[in-house]
């Protein structure tokens, strides 16, 4: 692990100062430190990567100094159209540095949904255009990070620094133990109270992260079916619009679409897209921890939002009044299962997750057979 607050200071000394992306779990205690030490209109954390390239671009234009961009390498394809037709040499010419987790580096053993996305990693950077460097060990981050701050103005373009594990991240992510937690139900508590009240036929969609970890392990624990469940290990953000089409085939099957706060934020344009889509089989529940826990606990604007106020100024048919109980969650999910309408529902949860949760340890393309096979060859959905 780097000296953080040295590096804070180094970063300054070339010229860095306004830092901005997507938390990202090989860069979990550099975003934590951004968040905790930075001032906040020097530090955005935002609802996409591309949004992240947006907005560094214009803290350069008003500037002329070098901004930073953090990100998953998963968010490379949000991030590519203003890399591409904003920053690039050949139209606006606009340096910044890209700090890039790496995951699913080639040889090594990450999850399936991380390994193409580390093939490609390199070869996307290439075609490009943005060159990079590879931050293996803490030794390198200085070097690098001045090379990357130097090519950027020299050359009047991006450039980028792909980090592997352990030079930038925690052994363990963030706890919520000493926090005040404002809410009392939990994430996987009010997820089993949706499973116990929606209709046993439901189809259930759920977001990348623990919601899938908790839906998967609840159905373990209650003994059911998973082949009813689709779980979105990867692409953030498109849950729902993964559950909206799902909808749209199956119009008499109920479907409900679990969601994060940050990920309903990162796309958020989808909810105006199912609220006018002519599906009437749809619950969304956005679960609003206010963080993204998967990555280490950064927080997320969803803390400061009113997602029921916002569906309800989209057009979702029904929007159930904020739950913060189990109670709450039980009459609303109720009250769905009888309306048939598409509705939404934002439950308040609180931070973390049980520490004997099980990883999620799925093929997907195992798991998608499983639901395919039950949705279209036994017509059971």
């Amino acid at each position: 692990m780097i000296d953080l607050r040295a590096y804070h200071q180094y970063l300054k000394a070339i010229g860095v100062e306004f830092v901005t992306g997507v938390p990202d779990t090989l860069l979990n205690d550099l975003c934590l430190y951004f968040e905790r030490e930075w001032p906040a209109a020097r530090h955005v954390i935002a609802a996409n990567e591309g949004n992240a390239i947006a907005l560094a671009a214009g803290y350069h234009l008003a500037t002329g100094t070098v901004p930073l961009v953090y990100m998953q390498n998963s968010g490379l394809g949000n991030a590519t159209n203003p890399l591409i037709s904003l920053t690039d040499s050949e139209v606006y010419g606009i340096p910044m540095v890209l700090m890039i987790g790496w995951r699913g580096v080639p040889g090594s053993n990450d999850w399936p949904q991380h390994r193409r996305q580390g093939e490609l990693t390199p070869v996307m950077l290439d075609a490009m255009r943005v060159p990079y460097r590879i931050l293996s060990t803490p030794e390198d981050v200085d070097e690098f990070t001045r090379w990357a701050v130097e090519d950027a103005l020299a050359n009047q373009r991006p450039a980028a620094l792909l980090v592997k594990k352990g030079v930038m991240a925690l052994p363990e992510k963030a706890g919520f133990e000493h926090e005040i937690q404002h809410y009392t139900v939990s994430r996987e508590e009010a997820i089993n109270c949706i499973l116990d009240a929606a209709p046993k036929e439901a189809i259930f969609v759920a977001s990348t992260g623990r919601c899938t970890r908790e839906l998967h392990a609840l159905r373990e624990i209650r003994g059911e079916s998973h082949d009813r469940d689709f779980l979105n290990v990867g692409a953030m953000g498109h849950t729902l619009s993964i559950a909206t089409g799902i909808a749209a085939a199956k119009t008499k099957c109920p479907v409900v679409c679990l969601d994060g706060d940050a990920a309903a934020i990162m796309h958020m344009g989808s909810l105006a897209v199912t609220a006018h889509c002519g599906v009437s089989n749809l619950l969304h529940v956005v679960l609003n921890n206010g963080a993204h826990e998967s990555v280490g606990g950064q927080a997320s604007v969803g803390a400061h939002i009113e997602f029921s106020l916002t569906a309800s100024s989209l057009g979702y048919d029904l929007v159930y009044p904020r739950a913060i109980t189990v109670d709450q969650i039980h009459v609303n999910t109720t009250a769905w299962a009888k309306a048939k309408r598409k509705a939404f529902m934002e439950i308040r949860v609180k931070k973390g997750m049980r520490t004997d949760l099980p990883p999620l340890k799925i093929y997907p393309v195992t798991y998608r057979t499983s639901f395919m096979t039950e949705c279209v060859e036994k017509n059971a959905i």
